[in-house]
C-alpha cells in the first residue's frame, strides 16, 4: 500500500491540469548543497567562497586559490529519497573562475502496480515492476572580479533533466546570477535564480498514461500540459564577522528569500513573498567549525482552518585539516515543521594544501 501510495503521490501531479507558470517549479534545485550551507540554515549567499557556490553564489567563485572538488549526500524521507551532489571549481587566472556541478535527487525501486490487476479482474504479482524517479541538474558557472573595487560577479547556466519512469521525463534550461559586494568585515550577497526564468518541457508516454488515466473515476481524462515555467526567485545577504580572542571568529549572515507569488511565507502577498533566515558560525582557527541557523518561516493550515506559525531549526560543526573538509548537519531538529529531519554530509578538497 505505501508504495501504491507513494506512485501516486509521484505522478498524479503530472496528470492533474495547472497553468505553465507556477508556484512551485523544480523544487528539488531550492534544497541547497553542501552541509556547511545548510547548518547555517542556507544564510551563506555574501559569504560563500569555495566551491560550493556554483550553487548559492557564483560569484564566490573568485575566491578559490587552486581545484577544489565537493561531495555531498542526504537522505529524505526516512530514506526513501536520496540527495546528492558533486562539484568541481578551477581558477582560470587572478580575475577568473569556473566551476560545474551535477545535483540528483531521487526516488529509487518504487513498485509500478499499474497493471497488478489484469482485464478479468485477477491478480498477478508477476505484473509488477520496478521505477526510479529522479530529478537532475547540471550547473555550469563562471565568475569574475569586477573592475569595481571589491565587486565580484557570477552566473550559473543549468540543465534540468526529470525522469519519472517510462512515463514522463522533461528537459528544462536556465540562468542564475549573483554578486558579492565586501567593505570591511561587512559583506552583502545578491542571488537571482531562474532570471530567464527556467523552462522545462514534458514528454509523456501515452501508452503508460492509458493504462492509469481512469485509476481515478472522473479524472485524469486527459494528457497533462507539456511545458512549465519556474519564476525568477531572489536571495539577498548581510554579513559581518567578529573576532573573539586570539582563536575565534564569529560569522553572522542575514538572507531574506523573495518569490513573486503568494505562498505560505512569513510575509505573503498576492504577487511578493518574503522568507527570512539567519545563520551563526563560530570558527575556532579555521580547524572546528559550530554552525547554527532558523529558516523557512511558513504559516501552516490546521484542520480547523486555523493558521501556526512553522520554523526549521538547524545545526551544523565542520572540521578541516590538511586541505579535507568535512562538514555535517542536522536540518529541521526535532521535527518543527512538517518534515522529518535529515542527517547531511559533505567533503571538500581544496587541492592548495597540497601545493605548499
Amino acid at each position: 500500500m505505501k508504495h501504491k501510495i507513494l506512485f501516486f503521490l509521484l505522478f498524479i501531479p503530472l496528470i492533474l491540469s495547472a497553468q505553465a507558470f507556477r508556484n512551485y517549479s523544480n523544487e528539488f534545485l531550492t534544497i541547497g548543497v553542501d552541509a556547511a550551507g545548510l547548518g547555517m540554515s542556507k544564510s551563506i549567499v555574501a559569504t560563500t567562497n569555495d566551491v560550493n557556490s556554483i550553487y548559492w553564489n557564483p560569484a564566490g567563485l573568485v575566491g578559490i586559490e587552486d581545484y577544489q572538488g565537493s561531495l555531498m549526500h542526504a537522505s529524505y524521507f526516512a530514506g526513501i529519497a536520496n540527495y546528492n551532489h558533486a562539484s568541481f571549481a578551477m581558477p582560470i587566472d587572478r580575475e577568473n573562475a569556473v566551476g560545474i556541478s551535477v545535483i540528483r535527487f531521487g526516488v529509487d525501486d518504487i513498485l509500478n502496480t499499474t497493471e497488478l490487476i489484469d482485464s478479468n479482474g485477477n491478480i498477478d504479482f508477476n505484473r509488477i515492476s520496478l521505477f526510479s524517479s529522479a530529478d537532475y541538474a547540471f550547473n555550469f558557472a563562471y565568475a569574475r572580479n569586477l573592475p569595481f573595487k571589491d565587486v565580484k560577479f557570477g552566473v550559473n547556466a543549468k540543465i534540468v533533466r526529470r525522469i519519472i519512469g517510462d512515463f514522463a521525463s522533461s528537459w528544462g534550461f536556465g540562468f542564475d546570477a549573483g554578486i558579492q559586494f565586501e567593505r570591511n568585515s561587512w559583506k552583502f550577497g545578491l542571488m537571482a535564480r531562474d532570471i530567464t526564468t527556467t523552462f522545462n518541457s514534458w514528454a509523456i508516454n501515452e501508452d503508460e498514461f492509458n493504462k492509469i488515466k481512469d485509476a481515478i473515476p472522473g479524472q485524469n481524462q486527459e494528457l497533462p500540459e507539456t511545458t512549465e515555467v519556474t519564476k525568477p526567485k531572489i536571495q539577498l545577504g548581510i554579513a559581518k564577522s567578529f573576532r573573539l580572542g586570539l582563536f575565534f571568529k564569529l560569522l553572522t549572515e542575514v538572507n531574506a528569500n523573495f518569490r513573486f507569488s503568494k505562498t505560505n511565507d512569513i510575509f505573503s502577498s498576492n504577487s511578493l513573498s518574503v522568507d527570512p533566515a539567519i545563520g551563526f558560525q563560530l570558527n575556532f582557527d579555521d580547524l572546528v567549525y559550530l554552525r547554527s541557523g532558523v529558516g523557512n518561516f511558513q504559516y501552516i493550515t490546521e484542520y480547523d482552518n486555523t493558521k501556526s506559525l512553522s520554523l526549521q531549526p538547524n545545526f551544523g560543526v565542520g572540521f578541516n585539516y590538511n586541505g579535507i573538509k568535512v562538514d555535517y548537519a542536522l536540518t529541521n531538529i526535532g521535527s518543527v515543521g512538517n518534515a522529518l529531519y535529515s542527517n547531511i554530509f559533505s567533503i571538500t578538497v581544496d587541492y592548495s594544501f597540497f601545493r605548499r
